[in-house]
């Protein structure tokens, strides 16, 4: 593992109850950095107790939505260049070296890297998974993420110089069907409460056309169709998750005009 940037970096990680897939996250970057920071947002099950154990600063920070979690989780960081990583990812060692090697060398501000999905049952990214590309490796003093609650980017400086790695990040995001659906469940209450702080509506015919279409996004376009049965049964998940979310908006507007009607009644 390299050894010699491992003062310019630190790596930041936000969690709660992880402790099931942390040990494998922290494992994959022992050496890489000398300043690894977990924000904790109340984890019940020795989250926090298992990352002291390996050496990390462990915070506690109540949950305020991702982009202040992780704009907190930056501010704790003392390393001039910064590498998020959530608790369901790992970092295989060609990409390790990668990222000291960039750092060493300087020549970019930014640096995207590839984000690979690995299901149940699967000890890779497939050959021919969809992978998103978002920057993850940064100088502290060129970007900060996005104060979004939901959307989950760096956003950089202008003239900020951005390359991109040619490793990938190994993403294990599914424990399992019924984690995946309350995960998803949960994180459409939170796209719902930013629309509303950002005066935003989702058009009521959407709920017409949604599933279908994100079913096709998920199982064509991001080749959900390559892993089989498996791949089908998360791109449901995936269209009934896009689905949900309209579906909350227009029930919240329901709701509200409903309220507005009985104020307005003599």
């Amino acid at each position: 593992m390299p050894a010699e940037t491992a003062h310019l970096l630190s790596i930041f990680i936000i969690a709660r109850n992880e402790a099931d897939r942390l040990p494998r996250t922290l494992a994959a970057v022992q050496g890489l950095s000398d300043d690894i920071v977990l924000v904790d947002s109340g984890s019940t099950d020795g989250t926090q107790e298992l990352a002291r154990a390996t050496g990390a600063r462990v915070i506690g920070n109540a949950w305020p939505g991702y982009g202040p979690q992780k704009r907190f989780a930056e501010e704790q960081c003392h390393r001039p260049w910064l590498l998020n990583i959530d608790a369901d990812e790992v970092i295989p060692p060609d990409l390790a070296d990668e990222i000291a090697a960039a750092i060493a060398a300087d020549t970019a501000d930014a640096y995207e890297i590839r984000i690979a999905e690995i299901f149940p049952a699967e000890e890779k990214p497939h050959a021919l998974a969809y992978a998103l590309a978002p920057v993850r490796l940064y100088r502290k003093d060129k970007g900060r993420y996005s104060p979004s609650l939901v959307h989950d980017r760096v956003d950089l400086a202008p003239g900020a110089r951005v390359a991109r790695l040619k490793g990938t990040i190994h993403h294990f995001s599914v424990r399992s069907i019924g984690d995946q659906i309350a995960k998803l469940n949960a994180y459409t209450d939170q796209q719902v409460t930013d629309l509303v702080a950002r005066g935003k509506r989702i058009g009521t015919w959407r709920l017409f056309v949604e599933f279908p279409a994100a079913f096709l996004k998920a199982y064509v376009i991001r080749r959900h169709f390559v892993r089989g049965i498996y791949g089908f049964i998360t791109a449901m998940n995936f269209a009934f998750y896009r689905w949900l979310r309209v579906a909350k908006d227009f029930e919240r507007r329901m709701l509200d005009e409903h309220r507005r009607g009985k104020d307005r009644a003599p």
